[in-house]
């Protein structure tokens, strides 16, 4: 359990995480998340992120300066649990609401 947490046992991998999971794959749109995350946080959680294989970090066709984060199929996996602790959440805290997800909320 130390080895999991030691990744996703803080609040802003797990964010970047649930970010990834709802369809955001720009640093500009982690930063417009409503926690207000940092962006030399944002920063090192990503480089963490796609260091340890979880993510990708892929420059655009378009803007080779504009890079796009994905999910692996690692990451897939821990989404996997993520998902788990917000059904958890969504059972247990009353304050708990889902987001909506970025596809949502562009169509």
């Amino acid at each position: 359990m130390a080895c999991t947490l030691d990744l996703v046992g803080d609040r802003w991998t797990l964010l970047v995480v649930r970010d990834l999971i709802l369809g955001k794959t720009r640093f500009e749109e982690f930063l417009g998340s409503p926690e207000g995350i940092a962006t030399n946080i944002l920063s090192s959680r990503l480089r963490l992120l796609a260091d340890l294989g979880y993510i990708t970090a892929e420059k655009a066709a378009g803007d080779r300066r504009r890079i796009h984060y994905n999910l692996t199929k690692k990451g897939e996996k821990l989404g996997k649990l993520l998902r788990g602790i917000t059904k958890w959440g969504l059972k247990n805290l009353p304050e708990t609401k889902l987001q909506r997800t970025v596809k949502e909320e562009n169509g």
